[in-house]
Formats: C-alpha cells, sequence, structure tokens
C-alpha cells in the first residue's frame, strides 16, 4: 500500500496555523503564533515535554555578558560555519539573541545564577568568550521545555495532538500548504490517519539524528520533516553537513541508538581527552585544543582511535573533585555512575555519534520554505545560520530566535483557507525490517569521515532497500521511509561536495576548497523520486580563525 493510499483522512481538525513539533522551536512558535491572534494546532510526535529541546545539556549561547558583544559571537559562528554561513542570518541569530533569551527567563525559565545574581556563563568549543546560559548545571533543554511547555498549557487558544506522526502536506490548486495528515494514536475520536487543516504548516521537528547507528538524539529524531518536505518538492539544503558530537559516553560495540551524551560544557569547564596510553592528543592539533571546533575535535578522536585500534578515547575530568561534579554536571554524573563509570575518579570513555543536523529545509530569514504558506523553524531548518557546522549551544538561540520571526510574519501574511486540492506524491513504505542495515551502513561509510569509496557502498545499500519496499501503513515503516529518504538525499550531496569542509570530511579530497565549493547543495525531489540538486553561490562569510 502507497503512502497516498494509507493517508485518507479519517478525522478533520482545523486552525489558523498547524505546528509540528514541541521543542523549542515548536513551542515558541505556537507562543508567538498566539500573540499575532491566530489559532494553533499543535502536534507532537510523543507527550508534548517529551520533544528533543529537554535532550540538550549545554546551554544557549548569546553575548550577554558586559565584556561580549554580537559581533564577537557573529565572528565565532562565522569561523566555525567554515564559510558556508549566511552572514545575514548569523546576524539576526546573535542581535536579536540576547532578547530572546530574556524574554525566556520573562517566562519563568530558571538559569543558573553566580555569587553575584547573575547569569552563570560558561564557554563551549569555538567560543572566544564566556557565554553559555545553562540551567541545572547540565539540564538547560529540559528547564526550557518546561517553562515553554507551562506557558503553551496556559493559553486556551493552543490545541494540542499528541501521539502524532507527521505523514504528508496537503496543498491547494496553487501548490500552496494548506496542512498535513497526521496518524495517531491512542485520541479517542482522533485515532488513525486525520488532517490537521491550516493555510499555515510551521515544521519544528527537530533533526534526524536515528539516521545512524549511535546518535545523541531520541528515537524520535526521525527525519519527519524533511521527508516531509522533500516528498511535497520542497527544497532542502545542506544535508552532508551533520555534526557528530565528540564526546558520547561509549557503551560498548553493540551499542545501537541513542547513547548518553557527556555536554561539550565539561569540556569548558577544563576536561581533557586522552587516548589509550594517557597522552593528551589535542594539544597541538588546534590552538584552542579540547575546546576546538566540534568537527576537529571528533575527527581528531576518530584518527586517534584508528591509529591506536582502539574503540574510544577517554575524558579525564577527575580533577573535578565530586562537589564540582554534583553541582555543575548532576545529570552526567547520574548517567555515568548508572553505566557503571565514576567520573569523580575514573576516566570516561567517549567517542563520536551523531549529533545535530546543520541542515534541513531551506529557509528564507523569515522561516519560509519554498512552498507558499510552509514554514520551518529549528533543527529541521536551513536557515544558513550554522553554514558547514554548528558552533556550540547555537541550537536553542536558532529555535528561538527564528520561531519568533515566523510568528512575525503570520501577525502579517496569513495567508487564506483554500480547498485541499493535492497530498504528496505516493512514496513506497520501507519495511521497518531495513532501519537497522541502513543505519549501520550509514554510521559504517556515511558518518564522520567519508570518501567515494564509501559513499558508494551506502548508496548501493539505500538503492536496494528502495528496490524491495513491502512496507506497511504503520508508524516503525513510517518513520523508516523518513529515515531512508533522508539518508538519500545526504549521501547523494556528500558524493558531490568533492572537498574536506566543517563536518564533510572526504578522505580523498583531505583540502577545503573555496574556489570551487563555496556553494550552498539545494535539492529536492522530482514526483519520479529523482533527487535535483543545483549550487547556490554563498555570499560573504569567509572569516578564518584567530591564531
Amino acid at each position: 500500500m502507497t503512502r497516498l493510499e494509507a493517508a485518507d483522512p479519517g478525522w478533520i481538525a482545523r486552525a489558523d496555523v498547524v505546528i509540528v513539533g514541541s521543542g523549542v522551536a515548536g513551542l515558541t512558535a505556537a507562543l508567538h503564533a498566539r500573540r499575532a491572534g491566530l489559532t494553533v494546532l499543535l502536534v507532537t510526535k510523543g507527550r508534548v515535554e517529551e520533544g528533543s529541546t529537554r535532550w540538550a545539556q549545554g546551554g544557549i549561547a548569546a553575548a550577554l555578558a558586559d565584556d561580549d558583544t554580537p559581533e564577537e559571537h557573529l565572528h565565532d559562528t562565522l569561523v566555525a560555519g567554515a564559510g558556508l554561513c549566511d552572514v545575514d542570518a548569523v546576524a539576526a541569530l546573535v542581535t536579536e539573541g540576547p532578547d530572546c533569551v530574556r524574554s525566556l527567563i520573562g517566562l519563568g525559565a530558571h538559569f543558573d545564577l553566580d555569587a553575584s545574581g547573575a547569569l552563570a556563563l560558561t564557554r563551549e568549543g569555538g567560543h572566544h568568550r564566556d557565554r553559555i546560559a545553562h540551567a541545572g548545571g547540565d539540564a538547560t533543554g529540559a528547564e526550557v521545555s518546561r517553562a515553554l511547555v507551562a506557558a503553551v498549557a496556559l493559553d486556551p487558544g493552543i490545541e494540542l495532538i499528541e501521539g502524532a506522526l507527521v505523514l504528508d502536506l496537503l496543498r491547494d490548486d496553487d501548490g500552496g500548504a494548506q496542512g498535513v495528515t497526521l496518524h495517531v494514536m491512542g485520541q479517542g475520536q482522533r485515532d488513525g490517519v486525520g488532517a490537521a487543516l491550516a493555510p499555515a504548516v510551521v515544521l519544528a521537528t527537530g533533526g534526524f539524528g536515528q539516521v545512524f547507528a549511535q546518535t545523541t538524539n531520541p528515537a524520535v529524531a526521525t527525519g519527519d520533516g524533511v521527508a516531509l518536505a522533500l516528498r511535497a518538492g520542497a527544497e532542502v539544503a545542506d544535508l552532508e553537513f551533520v555534526q557528530f558530537h565528540p564526546t558520547v559516553l561509549w557503551l560498548g560495540p553493540r551499542a545501537h541508538g541513542q547513547q548518553p551524551l557527556v555536554s561539550e560544557a565539561v569540556r569548558g569547564e577544563g576536561a581533557v581527552l586522552v587516548d589509550a596510553v594517557g597522552e593528551r592528543f589535542m594539544v597541538g592539533v588546534h590552538p584552542m585544543a579540547e575546546l576546538a571546533p566540534r568537527d576537529v575535535v571528533a575527527r581528531s578522536i576518530m584518527r586517534r582511535m584508528s591509529d591506536t585500534g582502539a574503540p574510544h578515547v577517554w575524558l579525564d575530568a577527575t580533577g573535578f573533585g565530586e562537589r564540582k561534579w554534583e553541582e555543575r554536571f548532576p545529570t552526567i554524573l547520574a548517567s555515568c555512575r548508572a553505566h557503571g563509570i565514576d567520573p569523580v575518579t575514573e576516566f570516561v570513555p567517549v567517542s563520536p555519534a551523531s549529533h545535530y543536523a546543520s541542515g534541513g529545509v531551506r529557509t528564507d530569514l523569515d522561516g519560509r520554505a519554498s512552498i507558499p504558506g510552509l514554514f520551518a523553524c529549528g533543527e529541521v531548518a536551513c536557515t544558513g545560520v550554522h553554514g558547514a557546522n554548528r558552533l556550540a549551544s547555537n541550537s536553542l538561540l536558532e529555535g528561538l530566535v527564528f520561531a519568533a520571526r515566523i510568528g512575525r510574519v503570520l501577525s502579517g501574511e496569513t495567508r487564506a483557507a483554500r480547498p485541499v486540492a493535492a497530498l504528496s506524491p505516493a512514496a513506497p513504505l520501507v519495511p521497518r525490517e531495513a532501519r537497522r542495515v541502513m543505519q549501520q551502513a550509514m554510521s559504517d561509510d556515511a558518518s564522520v569521515l567519508r570518501s567515494a569509496d564509501s559513499l558508494a557502498r551506502a548508496a548501493d545499500v539505500l538503492e536496494g532497500i528502495a528496490a524491495s519496499p513491502g512496507g506497511v501503513p504503520c508508524t516503525d515503516d513510517w518513520e523508516t521511509t523518513n529515515l531512508h529518504a533522508v539518508s538519500r538525499v545526504l549521501v547523494h550531496q556528500a558524493r558531490i561536495r568533492e572537498e574536506t569542509r566543517g563536518s564533510h570530511w572526504r578522505e580523498d579530497f583531505p583540502d577545503r576548497d573555496d574556489g570551487h565549493w563555496r556553494v550552498r547543495l539545494v535539492s529536492r525531489l522530482t514526483p519520479e523520486g529523482d533527487i535535483v540538486t543545483e549550487r547556490v553561490p554563498v555570499q560573504g562569510g569567509v572569516i578564518r580563525a584567530t591564531p
């Protein structure tokens, strides 16, 4: 059965705007849409408090200190982005960011304070100032999510549909968005496949970390928003730039799925990386050593693992003492101890795992996608802020800033509701049994280190899976189909980009090539499912790291 045949709506809900996702971006977009006087359907894959935001440990980056400026934050962001940032997007992020954080505090979010009562700011990789605001030591995402969920719950103009997997975009005769189809479980009259109708659709579905066998992302991060956009013919960009977090708790060679993150803030507080013989190997690799941009640290770890034959390296934070661990990193401390490791007295085994997608649904500075009425914000979107590699702790800030910008657009540009004329083209469903094979192929051949040969192997696996779909309409098969769609475009773009830049490392093209590759790869799917890609030049954004 095709997706189209499975998506005949059994129930219909209506609002002025449908927002899909309950992370920081989706919740913030919902609040701003209400401030514009619009009725909102907020659709969440799990419970509203289970968005990906709650997993964020490090914090929110913003120029909030007296000795910091948006210009310095912009500089650090452009350096990390390796020449592919949209400078105007970064300027919006860093100039509007501080007020967005203050507004979040105004909603009731409680950030950690220093002895004077001011925000306790710390530093992470790629930042040259202390500008990371954090909450609960290492539970920033949980606190941000709590505050936003509480604010949303107080607004009767926001209707919540939980346990809903978004399927496809609904469109009018002109191709504009008019809602989405959903598969809802356990919602009484709204059980099964239905339609949420609205002339504005905001995707805030998060990333696609589950494309890979090991990830820091929760199980819900199956690329649903990017896949929906692809099937609808919308443009996506920069999917080849997947950030692998350098320090993820290593749980053994058979570990699969979501792995515990050991925040970069631990290194920001002084922890160091050592190899199997105790050598601190980041010194001399980069002027910032362990606080180098994440792509540099992740590659260095992979190199050291390859050179030594070890399955992981070690993070040494034994100098912190138990009190600092308990006060500053209680979540990480508990996670390590739950897995039999005491970081107070022992080195922590770590290795890279997929963490954040710098690319996604291509948008303008106000979150508009290439289909009228379709918007995207947060990790599902490609605003151009991150370029080839996200600067640490810019993700929560991006969700706040660009969700607010979408809210301002919705307040003045609401489209009229029109009859639905079309669903996205039919897509054969990929069976859930293919997921593990696909994820392992992506981890083996399209992750931190890539080459023409490895990417060809990954493409062969994906083509083989596509040749024998056989899925049925159910959540597992829909999700696997989404992962397959995203993986195809990711590998396609990675094969095209014959250079090394940011989080995209080609063993066969180890140099950065600004002469040929200062372009953004923008792709879309044809109705037949073929990938069409163009190269879009990037203007500005070439800033090298300060020696």
